[in-house]
């Protein structure tokens, strides 16, 4: 399976740019294997559901984090969406 970002890495910051072309099939449930910050860079529309829970917005400046081992997806959005993991 091919994944539906591009990624690149600097300083240890992952960047991820999901494309406004990706199929909303690709973005599916998953969980991680270690904990994650993510801070939205960039993006319209997009949306984090996490496990048990209704969807929230993604905004330019939202930082968040994801405890491994949650599932989660993302909702397709209106724009690219970028966004940069640090992993602990």
């Amino acid at each position: 399976m091919v994944n539906p970002y591009t990624e690149s890495t600097r300083d240890n910051v992952i960047t991820r740019t999901f494309s406004v072309e990706v199929d909303s099939h690709e973005l599916v449930w998953h969980r991680d294997r270690r904990d994650r910050y993510v801070s939205i860079v960039e993006g319209d529309g997009w949306r984090l559901q996490m496990d048990n829970q209704l969807p929230v917005n993604l905004e330019p400046g939202d930082s968040f984090p994801i405890p491994k081992n949650t599932y989660h997806r993302i909702l397709k959005g209106t724009t690219d969406l970028v966004v940069e993991i640090v992993e602990r």
